[in-house]
């Protein structure tokens, strides 16, 4: 008796070891800074009293004052407008591209490895890019264009709302395609080659066994990368603030780059603070949806 209570002992205390270094660093470097965050949100802190300490307790003071910021609204809806074309444009080249490098032929593994390449690229790399490719005197876009008689004039893609938002969108959109082929394709090996043969056998054409056959089998792979392309890209940061910084006005403002700039270039700390709390809250009701959705299938299986 005491042998077995001494094996389930050591046994607890492996898994204590090998989880400890785990728990400590996602409480050093996710859950105290998010609970520093939402302290200092409920505080008057600025550059003033930020070395001093001298703070006090404002309640939901600073969230107040953000929501009264017609920049905040701005910012909500320019996040949003900004994930919702992008995953538009995103999920269906990728899942195109994943369908047609799926298919054995010559190179296509070679083909798949370097369209990875742009996703393995860092984002500020890419924004540097884009940003010059944008450029209306020296850019490549503009030349084409030119060149195709499109367009008459140079376009000042990055000087004007519309087209500074679609500049982004397309920076972005050229960054996430690779991801959603990733995703996409290894989900596509799960799909038995039988099914395909039986449906075909049965009648079905290609457009049939796409909607009927691979649209369900992947739903959960579906799910998976939509959840995660909105979060990574409601979250935007780099691209926009080295490619617009937010600008021309409001136009490319996002949450994040608006907590940025509350925090370090009005050095409101407080309000910075709240907007990223904005910004958390939304992204974590999110992952509740997903993990609802994911439960309930798991549920009916």
């Amino acid at each position: 008796m005491k042998k077995k209570k001494g094996y389930f002992f050591r046994k607890k205390m492996t898994f204590f070891a090998f989880v400890l270094p785990g728990a400590i660093y996602m409480t050093v470097m996710i859950i105290l800074p998010i609970l520093s965050n939402i302290i200092m949100s409920f505080q008057d802190v600025n550059l003033m009293n930020f070395a001093s300490g001298d703070t006090h307790f404002i309640g939901l003071a600073m969230y107040q004052d953000i929501f009264r910021d017609k920049v905040m609204w701005t910012s909500i809806w320019n996040t949003l407008w900004f994930t919702l074309w992008c995953l538009i444009f995103q999920f269906p080249i990728g899942f195109a591209m994943a369908m047609f490098f799926s298919k054995d032929f010559k190179g296509s593994r070679f083909l798949r490895g370097i369209n990875v390449i742009a996703w393995m690229i860092p984002m500020v790399a890419v924004s540097g890019i884009f940003k010059y490719m944008f450029n209306s005197d020296i850019g490549i876009i503009n030349r084409i264009l030119l060149d195709l008689h499109i367009i008459k004039t140079p376009v000042e893609w990055l000087a004007h709302g519309n087209t500074a938002m679609a500049s982004i969108i397309a920076a972005n959109v050229w960054k996430g395609v690779p991801f959603n082929m990733i995703l996409l394709a290894t989900a596509l090996t799960t799909v038995p080659a039988d099914v395909y043969e039986s449906a075909s056998i049965d009648g079905a054409n290609q457009i049939q066994r796409f909607f009927y056959i691979t649209v369900p089998l992947l739903k959960p792979a579906i799910i998976s990368v939509l959840t995660l392309g909105f979060i990574y890209t409601f979250k935007v940061f780099d691209l926009v603030y080295v490619m617009t910084g937010g600008g021309p006005g409001s136009s490319t403002e996002m949450l994040s780059t608006l907590a940025y700039r509350y925090s370090f270039n009005e050095y409101n700390f407080s309000q910075g603070a709240a907007v990223a709390n904005v910004l958390f809250v939304l992204l974590m009701l999110v992952g509740v949806f997903y993990i609802r959705i994911v439960t309930k299938e798991d549920e009916e299986i």
